[in-house]
């Protein structure tokens, strides 16, 4: 498996081992932000990856926590790379979270739908409509970007190095008429020959289940080859989504996912699933 590189993930790394080095040299963030004349958001925003830092500021870091030679240098490294640009940042006019940089560097998801069908295994004409309706406001150039921007994103399971991709769909997202019976049939029919891909698992979570482990909504879940870069779930929200990385809370997710696929069909019922509803629009 080969080890995937994304600027997200790169910052990401580095805000953990700076807050780590940090934490182990007793030292606080006033003190750091104090001695690198800055103010104590910069540190912070730092650390939780949400802002980069340039090598010379991650240099200055590390003297504070007192890390030189070969470690520093690395750290210094992993600095330069996160101040590289994916191709996602040509799209950054309608993309404004992280998800898309986190995805491009995951080596596994495993994901829950409640009502929709995930952007990496949408055609098209269905991602179309999802936004047209979400986002009624947005000129048709900007929808067409958005699209352009979803099916750019599929590359990742269907590359030389795919992606490992465990999806759980909920009975739902099939019953919900996005973009009528033909926009429908097509994208089972789609979502019917990528389950035949051999890095893809995909189960359908009949009504007939009853209440489950992922009524609270849909949740992804990435993992990353490198020990470095721990997993990380997305929530979806009403305010786009949430970040998890606490232990307590990867446990959950991991547990919530378990109990899911176990209640799901499986994957051969599952697409058998997909072929019979295609008949019936």
């Amino acid at each position: 498996m080969t080890t995937r590189r994304s600027p997200t993930v790169r910052r990401r790394r580095l805000g953990l081992e700076l807050r780590r080095l940090r934490e182990a040299a007793g030292i606080t963030i006033d003190k750091v932000a104090e001695r690198l004349e800055c103010s104590s958001s910069k540190i912070s925003r730092i650390e939780t990856g949400h802002t980069g830092a340039s090598p010379r500021d991650v240099r200055d870091m590390l003297v504070v926590y007192g890390v030189a030679g070969a470690a520093a240098e690395e750290l210094v490294q992993v600095a330069r790379e996160a101040r590289q640009k994916g191709w996602w940042h040509l799209y950054g006019t309608v993309l404004t979270g992280a998800y898309v940089g986190l995805e491009a560097a995951a080596s596994w998801i495993c994901a829950y739908e409640a009502q929709v069908v995930p952007g990496l295994l949408q055609v098209a004409e269905y991602a179309r409509t999802m936004i047209c309706r979400a986002r009624p406001d947005i000129s048709e150039g900007e929808v067409e970007r958005r699209v352009h921007v979803r099916m750019a994103r599929q590359s990742l399971v269907t590359q030389d190095d795919p992606l490992r991709l465990w999806v759980v769909l909920d009975e739902a997202v099939f019953h919900r008429m996005v973009g009528g019976p033909t926009v429908m049939r097509r994208q089972l029919d789609h979502l019917a020959m990528v389950a035949e891909l051999p890095n893809v698992t995909l189960q359908v979570l009949p009504f007939a289940a009853g209440a489950h482990a992922g009524m609270d909504g849909s949740f992804a879940i990435l993992g990353y080859e490198d020990p470095a870069d721990p997993d990380v779930v997305f929530a979806e929200n009403a305010a786009g989504g949430l970040f998890l990385e606490k232990d307590e809370e990867l446990r959950r997710y991991h547990f919530i996912f378990d109990h899911l696929r176990a209640n799901a069909l499986p994957p051969d019922r599952s697409v058998a699933f997909l072929v019979a509803r295609a008949k019936e629009l």
